[in-house]
């Protein structure tokens, strides 16, 4: 009788502790869900996507064509396709085993951590890097050691910097069809006339005869490492 008391006790004890593990494994599948936005934004491409297509809306000067919601919806399609082999090796290491329950949460994050991390060093310059670690004041013996406070803003100066860079490249000839039009509505004494109602005409001609939203997405895409 006492044998059997004991096995009813420890079993309800082992029922309270699986129903208090619950909630903190609903609690931080939330909070994984809460915060994936920002890791989207943060440690993927897409950064440098949208800046890219944003400038090229405002050097073609049509300021709400084409929609946000257009450009975040081509941004994330082209990130999913830089990311696939990413994403394929975050879920082969630690979604996959996690789900079959072989590891647990703790090792399945550090895992999924490995692949992103191996993509935002291959695209961070080394001069960031000291930067933000220089901020942060953490030594760091190796690439391989940079905690995430550092390699993370590190990784979206980057960005940010390469989306500028490719952003004035394309400006370019946009400026050019600008100051051409202007030129000559001087020229032809048309003070009048407002140089941007002509030029934009002229800048949407040549955004589609050249293919402009193709040639773009394409060298977004192979400006990745």
């Amino acid at each position: 009788m006492d044998s059997l008391v004991r096995l009813a006790s420890h079993g309800a004890h082992g029922l309270r502790d699986s129903h208090a593990g619950l909630p903190l494994e609903i609690l931080a599948g939330l909070t994984l869900l809460a915060i994936a936005p920002f890791v989207l934004v943060m440690t993927t491409s897409f950064v440098r996507i949208v800046v890219v297509l944003s400038l090229v809306r405002s050097a073609i000067g049509a300021s709400s064509l084409p929609p946000n919601a257009v450009l975040t919806g081509l941004a994330l399609v082209l990130t999913f396709v830089i990311m696939t082999p990413t994403i394929a090796r975050m879920s082969h290491d630690a979604v996959d085993p996690y789900a079959r329950g072989a590891i647990s949460q703790r090792v399945m994050l550090t895992r999924a951590f490995t692949p992103l991390r191996a993509f935002m060093e291959r695209q961070t310059h080394a001069k960031d890097i000291a930067l933000f670690n220089r901020i942060a004041r953490e030594p760091v013996a190796s690439a391989e050691s940079v905690p995430p406070e550092v390699l993370v803003p590190a990784f979206v100066v980057g960005e940010l910097r390469s989306a500028f860079a490719i952003g004035f490249a394309l400006y370019l000839p946009f400026v050019a069809i600008d100051l051409a039009v202007a030129s000559i509505l001087m020229g032809l004494g048309m003070f009048m006339l407002s140089p941007p109602i002509v030029s934009l005409p002229c800048k949407l001609l040549l955004f589609v005869m050249v293919d402009g939203w193709a040639l773009v997405c394409g060298g977004i895409v192979s400006s990745f490492r």
